[in-house]
């Protein structure tokens, strides 16, 4: 069976002392997302990284916004290609 292909839709940055606690919570939610470092994609301060997500249907973007309130802020993931 074949994974699913996801567009990167957005992203919220975060202090790298909170990926253990984000990371869990999505991981028992079954939430797609990536974790990116600093590139030439994103540009991220030292010590930051990238929490990004594809589109999403709205009770599962709801429940990262809440996540995610007063841990980072959103931003819509940069054109690719």
């Amino acid at each position: 069976m074949e994974k699913p292909v996801y567009n990167k839709s957005f992203y919220y940055t975060v202090p790298e002392r909170n990926v253990s606690y984000i990371k869990d919570s999505l991981d028992i939610m079954y939430i797609p997302y990536w974790i990116e470092q600093s590139s030439d994609t994103l540009e991220l301060h030292e010590g930051v990284v990238a929490f990004v997500f594809p589109d999403l249907h709205g009770r599962v973007y709801n429940y990262i916004v809440e996540l995610f309130n007063g841990h980072g802020r959103e931003l819509p993931y940069p054109e690719q290609g």
